[in-house]
């Protein structure tokens, strides 16, 4: 497949990107284990050098993820590669890194007043002078607040600290107030074949920003690994009651109905998810979680199958009972 735009910013990422939530390892956000469990640092490193060796270059962190952690192993593994990768990591959350714990700030002139500091930590964690694009975490911060959270974005663009920034949120009209900025070229939000979000993505398409999708294979559940059966273990954020309900169980309840056309062609399953990703807009960029080089050779052959039809994109708008689209 041929890269992709980054929004309107002119840089070019690979269809696919990776998402280092995973290889945080253990962390705690509130009172909510928000880690994907233990990690294996060798591996992790492995998987990125192995996911840019086969063609994604295109990787995102954030502050949060095992509190520097997944920074700090993506900065290890990609030392030297810096001219051939484009790095998104994410701020706005108060991280101790010593207690492996995120809160939130109490106010949004809190949050605002910590971006420099937050943008030098992961700077220092990633050991790169740049990140390609800085997104804010907060997926609920006050609109009203955008302008003045804009101005200090814009400074740290101007002083060279980071080249674009974002929101990762799922509120089209948070998005739409940030994407004010000059700078501003995408919106992290969810999207999957049985999550589709097409406010959001004709927002993205209308304003030229990314679509970067976050839980394109439902946390795992569109991979056809895992049931409603499966017991996650104890520190694995997939345990969370609301991850339950609003991504994992959905998709496991319509699986089998998608099954057939998502492994068409000799696809697996989360090959077929995420060609439907691709298919649905061409702004879309999904970064499925990656830990391990099975994971990456598993997520990374997608891009030889391309997208769906729009034959096949018109039957699962059907099977699903959505309004048929046009594709």
């Amino acid at each position: 497949m041929n890269k992709r735009l980054l929004g309107h910013s002119g840089i070019e990422v690979s269809p696919l990107g990776m998402g280092c939530w995973a290889i945080g390892g253990p962390w705690q956000f509130l009172d909510i284990q928000a880690g994907w469990g233990e990690v294996d640092d060798n591996e992790s490193i492995r998987a990125v050098q192995h996911a840019l060796a086969s063609g994604i270059n295109f990787f995102d962190t954030a502050a949060t993820y095992g509190t520097g952690h997944s920074e700090r192993i993506v900065g290890q593994a990609l030392a030297g590669k810096r001219d051939e990768v484009v790095i998104a990591t994410k701020f706005g959350f108060n991280v101790d890194e010593t207690a492996k714990h995120a809160i939130r700030f109490e106010t949004p002139e809190q949050i605002i007043a910590n971006v420099r500091a937050a943008c030098e930590r992961s700077l220092r964690n990633l050991a790169m002078d740049t990140i390609d694009l800085y997104q804010l975490h907060v997926w609920d911060f006050p609109k009203e607040h955008a302008p003045a959270l804009l101005d200090v974005l814009e400074a740290l663009v101007r002083e060279g600290k980071i080249r674009y920034y974002g929101w990762s949120t799922d509120s089209v009209e948070n998005a739409r107030a940030f994407a004010a900025g000059e700078h501003c070229v995408a919106v992290q939000h969810d999207l999957n074949v049985v999550l589709d979000a097409p406010e959001m993505l004709a927002l993205c398409e209308t304003l030229k920003l990314a679509s970067v999708n976050r839980s394109p294979l439902a946390r795992g559940a569109l991979t056809g690994k895992y049931t409603k059966d499966t017991v996650f273990a104890p520190n694995d954020v997939r345990t969370d009651p609301w991850a339950v309900q609003n991504i994992l169980n959905p998709a496991f309840d319509r699986l089998e109905d998608l099954r057939a056309i998502l492994t068409s062609g000799g696809r697996t399953l989360a090959q077929g998810a995420l060609a439907w990703i691709w298919a649905r807009s061409p702004v879309t960029v999904p970064i499925p979680g990656i830990r391990t080089v099975a994971q990456v050779d598993d997520n990374a052959g997608a891009l030889h199958f391309g997208p769906l039809t729009p034959d096949q994109m018109r039957q699962i708008d059907e099977l699903l009972g959505r309004s048929v689209l046009t594709y």
